[in-house]
């Protein structure tokens, strides 16, 4: 399991969708707090450029000194958190749109249980292939 690639980018996935949860439950917890500016989380396009190759030409790297043009590796992707400063929901200042928030909410927990399927169809996979039944 430590080596196949699959498996390393289903979990990055799982934890990049565990890290949107907890910006979309903050978001939905400070829905009235005056000045909040929601959090979104990306990770997709960095694992879509490592799993289906860059869209431009890589950079070569020979030197630790070097910056690479995207992640080498599936450990290289890192689930970013941003905040949206310039949308405005309220009056208040505060940009966080419940019916969104529970939209979005719903879609990474729908993604979340696909990506457990496919986890635990994996690990069936290993238990019989080192099982042999």
């Amino acid at each position: 399991m430590m080596g196949d690639f699959n498996w390393k980018v289903m979990e990055k996935t799982m934890e990049g969708l565990s890290k949107r949860f907890e910006a979309t439950s903050r978001n939905v917890a400070n829905a009235s707090t005056p000045e909040y500016a929601r959090r979104n989380v990306s990770f997709e396009d960095q694992l879509r450029d490592l799993v289906d190759g860059p869209r431009r030409l890589p950079m070569k790297v020979t030197d630790e000194g070097h910056i690479p043009s995207g992640p080498m590796a599936v450990s290289g992707v890192v689930p970013q958190e941003m905040k949206i400063f310039d949308e405005k929901f309220r009056l208040d200042g505060n940009n966080v749109d419940p019916e969104r928030e529970m939209a979005v909410l719903s879609q990474t927990r729908m993604a979340y249980n696909a990506m457990s399927r496919f986890v635990a169809k994996k690990s069936s996979l290993y238990r019989l292939v080192i099982g042999g039944r």
